[in-house]
């Protein structure tokens, strides 16, 4: 089966909300805006071209990440497949909708920052910190702060001051 893989950047436009199918599979729905924006030399302006919205779907361990993740208004980076899924209206016409089915979901680091810290696979997924602020900020956790031996050891990260929470940066399961 032929799979049209894009990626697409841009910034997270509706309320984060993860929710359970009746066996009990995560899966998260969220929207995005892609906003293109080019320097026109003659003004020596920027110029915002339109935007293009898509709707994305998380499944499994993907959904229950994004969802401890990101919140409307971070920018986002993802990869996935284009999935169109018709249906019936009530008044009998038939509609189709396209969606970007993710693989990945991550902060766009051109826009901000991260601060990652992993859990170890063989335990329970454990919520993680990860400090997201905006490119450019100065504040930040002082360099003392920071786990200082291992990279992959299990101790919450220092969240940035101006910053928020973000948790579970673990990549999905067969990535």
């Amino acid at each position: 089966m032929n799979q049209t893989s894009v990626t697409a950047v841009g910034t997270v436009i509706t309320p984060i909300h993860l929710r359970h199918l009746p066996n009990g599979t995560p899966v998260l729905n969220f929207r995005i805006a892609c906003n293109e924006r080019r320097f026109d030399r003659d003004s020596n302006t920027w110029i915002d071209r339109d935007s293009f919205f898509v709707a994305v779907s998380c499944w499994r361990r993907l959904a229950e990440n994004t969802a401890r993740s990101l919140q409307s208004g971070d920018p986002v980076v993802v990869r996935g497949r284009l999935v169109t899924r018709s249906y019936d209206t009530a008044d009998g016409r038939r509609n189709s909708v396209t969606d970007l089915e993710a693989d990945v979901v991550a902060p766009d680091l051109t826009r901000c920052t991260a601060v990652v810290t992993r859990v170890r696979r063989a335990e329970a997924p454990a919520p993680l910190a990860v400090a997201v602020a905006p490119a450019g900020a100065t504040e930040g956790p002082a360099a003392s702060d920071q786990p200082s031996d291992d990279p992959w050891s299990e101790q919450q990260a220092p969240v940035a001051e101006g910053g928020r929470e973000l948790v579970d940066a673990v990549p999905a399961a067969g990535h």
